[in-house]
């Protein structure tokens, strides 16, 4: 009987000091265990330059804004230009290269932190994306032969052939103006049947045809008018990126006072298509 009264005491016992251990505050070696209060989220400016690297989305297959050199270095006018920019900021570029349709879709996956690929900036993808301010500028150009002394803008095409694309935005100034539409497949064709004069006219993009005509200086045609309307293109970027916006924004601006940009620019087109 003692042994029993004995063994209930002792395990009496054992239940209180069990009770206060888990009743009083955790000890020492607990407290300094315990994790640490999350950090604030960092904006995307500050882990692009915490990492060091901004990741850029491009095709490389896109001359004369994003391609490979003969030697297989990605190069061209838009890879020159965010280059710059990076450097201003402070940062390595680090290209990602992937395939048009699947630009966005790495945007959106955080695959990149920016895209460099000539996009237009249009209302639809405004809504979903932010947008630098536009670092290209394009219009519609109307060429003809060099021969040709007859067509000086776009209301002297009245009746005449010109070469489009049927689907093309293109096409639709051509048939506004009045001229007579000869299908083709591409701008190739369609500057193969200028030269050869079965077309008096062709309206392409002015882009284009600046890359076009320092490649083949040689080509006997000539651009006589340019369209009012322009086209823009910037660097795009998820929604709500708008410290990294505006730290591209203020280098774009320097680059623009300090001729940097036309420099770019008058490398690969001859001509400043930053404006």
């Amino acid at each position: 009987m003692k042994k029993i009264l004995s063994s209930l005491l002792f395990a009496s016992l054992l239940v209180g000091l069990t009770g206060c251990g888990t009743s009083g505050p955790a000890a020492p070696s607990e407290q300094n265990n315990a994790a640490p209060a999350p950090a604030a989220n960092k904006s995307l400016l500050e882990k692009v330059k915490a990492d060091g690297k901004l990741l850029i989305g491009t095709e490389g297959t896109y001359a004369p804004f994003t391609f490979h050199d003969q030697s297989g270095a990605l190069t061209g006018y838009d890879i020159d230009v965010v280059t710059e920019v990076a450097k201003r900021i402070g940062v390595e570029p680090v290209f990602q290269e992937t395939q048009w349709d699947a630009m966005f879709a790495g945007l959106d996956s955080e695959r990149f932190d920016v895209v460099a690929n000539q996009v237009g900036i249009r209302p639809d993808r405004q809504e979903k994306y932010d947008f630098s301010n536009p670092y290209t500028v394009s219009t519609a150009v109307l060429v003809t032969h060099k021969d040709n002394t007859n067509v000086n803008g776009f209301a002297d095409i009245k009746g005449l052939k010109a070469a489009q694309t049927l689907t093309s935005n293109l096409t639709d100034i051509a048939r506004e103006n009045g001229a007579e539409i000869v299908g083709v497949e591409g701008f190739n064709q369609a500057i193969d049947l200028l030269v050869s004069k079965r077309v008096d006219v062709t309206i392409n993009d002015g882009i284009s045809l600046l890359d076009f005509m320092k490649q083949k200086p040689e080509v006997p045609i000539k651009i006589v008018a340019k369209h009012p309307d322009v086209a823009k293109n910037g660097f795009l970027f998820r929604k709500g990126s708008t410290d990294l916006v505006d730290a591209f924004n203020k280098a774009l601006d320097e680059m623009s006072q300090d001729g940097t940009l036309k420099k770019i620019s008058e490398k690969w087109f001859n001509e400043d298509v930053s404006k």
